[in-house]
């Protein structure tokens, strides 16, 4: 019987009113999602396939946590976004069958190393850097579909010190959620475990130390967190 040489944590994320975790398996994160973004970082919003990137499961942090500013960047972005929870396995999922793959849904941050990623794009480079550090992924609580049902409306929102940065609905979602995990798994197959990041709305900016974030989506949740000093 073979053994771990040392063991390691299982990444997780709270559900929302109860004890019990949500354990995270990976990360799947949609890029440009929202037409106004796309405009904002200098793209064409037309409906092309989505795209995909993935962050580490251990970029997970929680609600309430402070993140330190991580290394290797003065250009920290924030990125406020509808996360997908899988609670069920499937590929090629029909599009009419995609909810029901889905445990929950909660509120998240895809922070960015925007300096790193455009450094990327520059030389036709992946993203890795830029998007897939620590820290980099915070979560709040999952709330099971029974609690919110399938969120396909509803306002999306960031402030940042008290200041509205991020504003916008799930109703401009270029691909919307059931189009996402269909689209997802054509390329691979869905487990339960896995996030979907689902893509930020317009108004993207940069992060310091001491910054206070809170954002939501109508519906569904809130998460807030607090940008520490580098290593902290």
């Amino acid at each position: 019987m073979s053994h771990l040489l040392f063991p390691l944590p299982i990444p997780s994320v709270a559900i929302a009113g109860t004890t019990t975790r949500f354990p995270v398996r990976r990360i799947i994160c949609v890029g440009r999602n929202y037409a106004a973004h796309a405009r904002e970082m200098g793209k064409d919003p037309d409906r092309e396939p989505p795209f995909f990137f993935f962050k580490p499961a251990d970029a997970v942090v929680e609600d309430g946590a402070h993140v330190p500013y991580p290394p290797l960047t003065k250009d920290l972005h924030h990125e406020i976004e509808l996360v997908v929870a899988i609670g069920g396995e499937g590929t090629d999922i029909p599009r009419e069958s995609t909810l029901e793959h889905v445990f929950g849904y909660a509120v998240g941050l895809d922070l960015t190393r925007r300096d790193l990623q455009n450094e990327a794009k520059a030389h036709g480079r992946p993203w890795d850097w830029g998007k897939g550090f620590d820290h980099s992924a915070p979560c709040g609580a999952i709330h099971p579909v029974g609690e919110v049902g399938h969120p396909s409306a509803g306002r999306i929102w960031l402030e940042v010190n008290g200041v509205v940065r991020q504003q916008g609905d799930l109703t401009e979602l270029i691909w919307a959620v059931p189009d996402v995990i269909g689209l997802a798994s054509q390329a691979l197959r869905l487990m339960p475990g896995d996030l979907i990041y689902t893509g930020t709305p317009s108004g993207v900016g940069a992060l310091v130390s001491g910054d206070r974030l809170r954002g939501g989506v109508d519906g569904v949740g809130e998460i807030a967190i607090e940008i520490g000093p580098a290593g902290t």
